[in-house]
């Protein structure tokens, strides 16, 4: 074999190992699907959004909940009968409205028991999708998010606020629309979380957490721990099952320099003169 050969042959494995490495990757999540499945019997749904980066430009696009989402998870609905449960993992900054309505509404109209599994985050429509499920896990340390409408990069609330502030003389017909939206939206989603929480709390209760969910009270991106969640009268736990985290390694983030965060990935235990964190 002459140089030229292996040269060939190094350029071609190196072209495939990236192809090579997506297929051992999307075997090991089936396998390990497969695995939560026949553990737990269940249906196993993911929604997981990770930051991607463009092929040849190399600029960041967050993903999001969008119409394409709500259409496979509502696909996958219809395939599980209605008595097997449905176990949701949700890994999102949040997206359309729209479609995470339209998944949420899915999930309540499901007869078997649904439960929402969250890693890391389920912000903004995560937390509304979490609102139709039967019990929400949350790992100790992940979060939800308010669920207020956003209008373009400014939250809905903000822009009622400030057109309030100033008194519809000193508006602008532009700012004066906004704000006939804003409140539109902030009662639309005020009314759909309600209609989720419905079944859970009276008709009362539902909406005064939907208007602290969604009118405003902290920051769009305000982390919302399991023990709040809890003290709202949402169904939380901590008790994730290892097999949910370990699946989340499973969708890497997309890199194209040195990580961010390091470390060797082995379990790491106190030695027998170990001293704990002194408090």
């Amino acid at each position: 074999m002459d140089v030229s050969q292996i040269f060939w042959i190094f350029f071609i494995f190196t072209a495939l190992q990236p192809a090579i490495r997506q297929r051992l990757l999307e075997a090991s999540r089936t396998r390990l699907i497969a695995e939560i499945e026949r553990k737990r019997r269940s249906r196993v749904i993911l929604l997981v959004h990770r930051q991607e980066t463009m092929s040849l430009l190399g600029f960041p696009i967050m993903r999001f909940i969008d119409v394409n989402d709500a259409e496979e998870v509502l696909r996958a609905c219809e395939m599980t009968d209605p008595d097997v449960p449905i176990d949701l993992v949700v890994h999102t900054p949040g997206g359309l409205v729209l479609a995470a309505m339209q998944i949420a509404r899915a999930l309540a109209a499901h007869q078997g028991k649904v439960t929402v599994f969250v890693p890391h985050m389920a912000m903004s429509g995560g937390t509304l999708i979490a609102l139709a499920a039967d019990e929400i896990v949350l790992s100790p340390h992940a979060v939800l998010g308010p669920i207020d409408p956003q209008l373009g990069k400014y939250p809905a609330a903000s822009i009622l606020a400030a057109a309030q502030a100033k008194g519809p003389k000193d508006l602008d017909d532009e700012t004066l629309i906004l704000a006939d939206v804003s409140k539109k939206a902030i009662d639309q989603v005020v009314d759909d979380a309600t209609e989720l929480l419905g079944w859970r709390m009276d008709e009362a209760r539902a909406r005064e957490v939907a208007r602290t969910l969604a009118t405003g009270r902290w920051t769009h991106d305000h982390a919302l721990t399991a023990k709040d969640a809890a003290e709202l009268g949402l169904p939380v736990s901590t008790e994730i099952p290892k097999e949910i985290l370990q699946l989340m390694t499973l969708y890497p983030q997309p890199m194209r320099h040195n990580p961010s965060v390091e470390y060797i990935p082995a379990p790491r235990r106190e030695g027998p003169e170990g001293a704990g964190r002194q408090r």
